[in-house]
């Protein structure tokens, strides 16, 4: 060659001739600025339409939305949560089923009423002054703006949803529907008139939500009281014996049991309780013990005063309280013995005013309750049932098994809403020579209680000891005075009372769950011990926004249950909803000239919004044709077995005898970084927004999808990175594809014509498949996501794309290996796309407008069918072996290149040595360098040398690092001794020479 056609040839530049990756699909995402530009084409297309007219026909698949509260910004919690909805929505749409999401909001309650309320006080307003429904409408107002914006912070997260119809409880049609719920449980004789303690304020004659009371300092009486044991413990019989909830057991239910023993030296003691309200003593009805406390038997040995406890009397404390308490009534104790759970679950006392006022004389029995510690006190709770919610909640929880033992579990009224006692307080209330005794004055001062209280107690001889306490205490955060807890009279829901088919609504819920697929699993028994366990159904509040509970009702408690009457109520409140109720002549217009206006009461108060959210199957699934009941899931976080699972279970199985879903899914919360709830006074707290706003949704649903959502979770910013990094690699794997299939012309090649190694690819995607369905199916995304990330970061980037670079770079337009390869990617491509597109579904979306813009979205797809013939085992299994072997070889070339001994693995001819005659087999007939991507390889069969390099795990293998030797390519740079071979490209191997002149052929050079 003369010196021109020398620099002719170096001056040619090869990579043009090279099939290099070729996309405008960026490397670096900008997620913030691509995201709302693919919701806004989604908008303007009207995907949610599409989709819901490409599945016209298909089975539905309903995942029924948990209602958030319309009352601000989501926080992440939403995120998570809605992520998680719209990733299985989405997963099920595009496997051949109709999965319509729609979108709910519950609207009601005090969150929102309490807005308002501040938004008076801030103007001098006092919202007793506005009519009712003004104040309502204000109420709807508030919630619909939160709405609005709730609803474009979860199309930023890419929830697609039908937003322009969602569901909210305060549509009339839903206040219509819920009201319609209400008189179907009225109907069947479940609801009655009971009570419950409530937060009061004596000086506003109201009751208080937690939300409207704020603590501060008080300072209490407190006193130390003697209980007389009147009945010992201890069952009495084989077969009985005390669990750990600390009841008795026994061979049947309902069975009563010999509690005294005539012998037992527990007679005569005293059980001693603490408490700060010595105005609540009238109300004693129980005393509340520990099985988890270790409890003596203890006996006065000397005493300081002359007055109270004495010398030789017996007391049972907590042991780790008796000192303390002892020193609180400067006494001096002798332990005498150990008092076990057994005495205390069968022990009976009198009450300490026993025939004060001529009263008090019933039983007051010992139950169990988890809210008993010994941190404080000692050891025993005061139960009032009247006065307390974990006093009311024990009283209730033993109600069946004392009402079996022949004690009353009525609840007495012992305060009335001026804070005077009443005649269920006897020598205390109205009939008391200097009059009834006040717990709170109308300035919100101590009254006399206390004070007659604690004198009773001392002419009983009942007093162990007396002081005082500074402490928090709620008070009233309007008049800042402090409340008390008094029984008031509401409306339940029978728990165990027969329906006509004999079951319950227990029997009905346990039924249900047991029948109910729970992910994880353990949600089952959680639930089902609480709707084992729980009380009676409190179904009223005494609030203003909401659905009233709109029925007639006597003095007595009694239902009108009338059909014309309850049509005109519902009637109304589909025209003009709740509000109808209080409107002026609502009773006139409902009862109508049938009834008796003077018997028939009209209920004013508001129903719970768990009753309303527990209601919205009924008019979301029952009533919408795009949907069906029950829903096939449920999904919300682990709270909510105590709220929205539990509120729609027992509403669906009062009024339609099971469950509104057939699976209940339950998520975590979300922790910061260390595992620390998060909060704004901490500083740890990351919002959905900021993510969004500096990486992008799609970074935040990879967290999600990445993460066990059935436990707890942490979030922070090295975990975000994490994510972004995980991200990166994946974005820079569909990259690279839609560079490489820029060159795809479409051929195909027989599978029987494939190499091997696209044949292994295919047989990878059958594998995979199975794997993204069952894991969509089991709603285990991390599984799904961490198999499809690594696929993509491992077999394909680290292996499959490697090897193949040479072939798809480099081959002639005519080869079969590179068409083969451009096949299988094409195919990748698809497969990884649309399996990701539920978790991924903005970076999906660019990707396959990316690659074929005239494909309108790939939201609109199915996952792609695999060929039977595709799934290959054997193969699967040779190539295990080869992969082996290779990553002995890649091990000890990246020692080579650490070393700087060679610039890449192209430089690069190493000897392999095998023992292992199977995995020697394997290559047979294969082109190992290519696979190791050397320039040059030599298999020898053998140990090898001792200092040759070996991987723990691979003993059978060894390798022994070596050049390559020959010339380099220009155009491939591999090392090879036939560069040089070809006079017409003579900086070249033959086989790019060989391409070179097919593509000059073409026209392509």
């Amino acid at each position: 060659m003369n010196d021109q056609a020398k620099a002719d040839t170096q001056a040619f530049d090869y990579s043009k001739t090279l099939n290099l990756p070729r996309t405008d699909f960026p490397m670096r995402a900008g997620l913030p600025k691509k995201e709302p530009e693919l919701v806004e084409r989604w908008q303007e297309m009207n995907l949610y339409r599409k989709l819901r007219e490409d599945a016209a026909g298909r089975d539905k698949f309903v995942l029924h939305d948990g209602p958030p509260y319309a009352n601000g910004n989501i926080h992440i919690g939403h995120a998570l949560n809605k992520i998680l909805k719209d990733v299985i929505t989405r997963s099920f749409q595009m496997r051949g089923r109709d999965s319509n999401y729609v979108p709910g909001w519950d609207c009601h309650g005090l969150p929102i009423e309490w807005k308002i309320e501040e938004q008076y006080r801030a103007k001098g307003l006092d919202k007793d002054n506005v009519p009712v429904n003004e104040f309502r409408q204000e109420c709807r107002d508030f919630a619909a703006h939160w709405i609005a914006v709730q609803t474009e912070e979860f199309q930023r997260l890419g929830i697609e949803g039908d937003f322009d119809r969602p569901y909210t409880t305060m549509n009339f049609h839903a206040e219509a529907r819920i009201a319609g719920e209400l008189m179907k449980i009225a109907k069947s004789g479940q609801l009655y008139r009971g009570s419950k303690p409530i937060m009061w304020s004596v000086v506003e004659r109201t009751a208080l939500a937690e939300a409207e009371v704020e603590y501060q300092d008080y300072e209490s009486d407190t006193v130390w009281v003697k209980f007389p044991i009147t009945a010992a413990g201890a069952p009495a019989r084989a077969g009985v014996d005390v669990g750990a909830d600390g009841r008795l057991k026994g061979p049947s239910d309902g069975e009563v049991f010999e509690r005294t023993s005539e012998s037992s030296d527990l007679l005569g003691a005293h059980i001693v309780i603490w408490t700060t309200t010595p105005w609540t003593i009238p109300g004693n009805r129980a005393i509340s013990y520990s099985p988890r406390i270790a409890y003596g038997l203890y006996e006065v040995a000397a005493a300081e005063n002359d007055f109270g406890p004495q010398a030789g009397e017996k007391v049972v404390f907590a042991d780790a309280l008796a000192e303390d308490s002892a020193d609180k009534a400067k006494l001096t104790l002798t332990r005498l013995r150990t008092v076990d759970a057994s005495e205390l679950a069968g022990t009976e006392c009198a009450h300490p005013l026993s025939g004060f006022g001529g009263g008090y004389d019933f039983v007051v029995p010992l139950v169990a309750g988890d809210h008993v510690t010994d941190d404080a006190g000692t050891g025993f709770v005061h139960t009032a049932p009247g006065h307390g919610r974990e006093d009311f909640d024990a009283w209730m929880d033993h109600a069946r098994e004392l009402e079996a033992r022949g004690i009353s579990s009525k609840i007495p009224f012992t305060v009335d809403d001026a804070g005077f006692y009443t005649s269920d307080a006897p020598g205390l209330g109205p009939d008391a020579p200097e009059g009834a005794a006040r717990v709170i004055d109308d300035k919100g001062k101590k009254g006399d209680a206390n004070k007659r209280v604690i004198a009773a107690l001392i002419d009983k001889d009942m007093l162990f000891a007396r002081g005082r306490l500074k402490h928090t205490y709620p008070h009233s955060w309007r008049s800042k005075k402090p409340v008390i807890f008094r029984n008031t009279p509401q409306w339940f829901v029978h728990m165990d009372k027969a329906f006509e088919d004999g079951s319950t609504l227990r029997t009905r819920a346990v039924a249900a769950i047991d029948q109910t697929r729970f992910v994880p699993s353990a949600g089952q028994n959680r639930l089902r011990a609480m709707i084992e366990d729980r009380p009676d159904w409190v179904l009223s509040r005494q609030r203003a926004w909401g659905v009233p509970i709109a029925i007639f009702a006597d003095e007595h408690g009694e239902i009108l249950v009338d059909e014309a009457v309850n049509a005109r109520i519902l009637e109304a409140f589909e025209a003009d909803g709740a509000d109808a109720w209080f409107a002026e002549g609502a009773k006139e217009r409902f009862l109508g000239n049938d009834h008796d206006h003077a018997r028939w009461h009209q209920v004013m108060d508001i129903l719970d919004v768990w009753f309303d959210s527990g209601s919205t199957h009924t008019f979301t699934l029952e009533d919408r044709p795009d949907l069906k009941w029950p829903a096939d899931v449920y999904l919300e976080g682990s709270d909510q077995h105590r709220g929205w699972f539990h509120s729609s279970l027992l509403e669906s199985c009062a009024t339609r005898g099971r469950a509104p879903y057939d699976a209940v899914i339950t998520h975590g919360f979300t922790m910061d970084e260390k595992g620390e709830k998060m909060s704004k006074s901490k500083g740890n707290t990351v919002t959905p927004q900021e993510v969004m706003a500096q990486s992008g949704a799609d970074i935040l649903r990879l967290w999600v999808m990445t993460t066990d959502y059935g436990e707890d979770q942490r979030l922070g910013k090295a975990i975000i990175q994490t994510n972004i990094d995980s991200y990166r690699k994946l974005r820079n794997s569909i990259r690279w594809m839609l560079g490489t299939l820029a060159h795809d012309e479409g051929e195909d090649v027989a599978l029987s014509e494939m190499p091997e190694l696209e044949r292994l690819m295919l047989h990878r995607l059958t594998e995979l498949d199975r794997l993204v369905r069952k894991g969509y199916d089991d709603f285990d995304f991390k599984r799904v996501s961490r198999a499809l990330i690594d696929f993509a970061n491992v077999e394909l980037s680290a292996f499959y794309f490697d090897i193949r670079k040479d072939a798809l770079y480099c081959d002639a337009p005519s080869s079969i290996r590179r068409k083969a390869a451009l096949q299988v990617i094409r195919q990748i491509f698809d497969c990884l796309v649309t399996w990701m597109a539920p978790m991924l579904p903005f970076t999906m979306e660019e990707a396959w407008l990316s690659r074929d813009p005239s494909r309108v979205s790939v939201h609109l797809e199915q996952f792609p069918r695999m060929a039977v013939d595709w799934e290959n085992a054997v193969l699967a299994e040779k190539w295990r072996k080869i992969r082996t072997v290779r990553r002995v070889v890649t091990g000890a070339l990246e020692i080579e290149r650490r070393e700087k001994r060679i610039g890449s693995s192209l430089e690069a001819a190493p000897k392999v040595y095998i023992a292992d005659e199977s995995l020697m087999n394997a290559l047979s007939g294969h082109d190992f360098e290519e696979i190791c991507i050397t320039s040059g390889i030599e298999l020898l069969a053998g140990e090898g040398p001792k200092d040759a390099f070996r991987l723990d795990d691979v003993q059978d293998v060894a390798v022994v690092p070596a050049e390559a030797e020959g010339r380099k390519c220009a155009r491939s740079w591999r090392i090879t001794d036939d560069v040089g071979s070809d006079a017409e490209f003579p900086e070249v191997s033959a086989r790019d020479a060989a391409a070179l002149r097919e593509l000059a052929s073409l026209g392509r050079l």
